[in-house]
């Protein structure tokens, strides 16, 4: 849940506040105790591909099961009304 946080407390502690969003922390801002906005931290945008070295490591750490390729194998060839 975020942390409450008024805006006298932003005012008077805003290096505190942002020090709190650097650590990833969710906050909510306040006024008169009613919650008016959320304030979270900046993620960068994460490119959705992997390096080649990255994805054969991955592979290489977490292959897949074995009973799974078995089970793709065996339909590789069928066609959809065959399953």
């Amino acid at each position: 849940m975020a942390r409450a946080v008024s805006v006298r407390e932003l005012r008077n502690s805003t290096s505190a506040v942002i020090s709190e969003l650097e650590a990833g922390e969710r906050l909510t801002l306040t006024v008169n105790r009613r919650p008016v906005a959320d304030i979270l931290p900046h993620v960068e945008k994460r490119d959705h591909w992997v390096p080649a070295a990255a994805l054969r490591r991955i592979v290489s750490e977490a292959p897949a099961d074995r009973g799974l390729l078995n089970d793709l194998a065996e339909i590789r060839g069928a066609e959809l009304d065959d399953v």
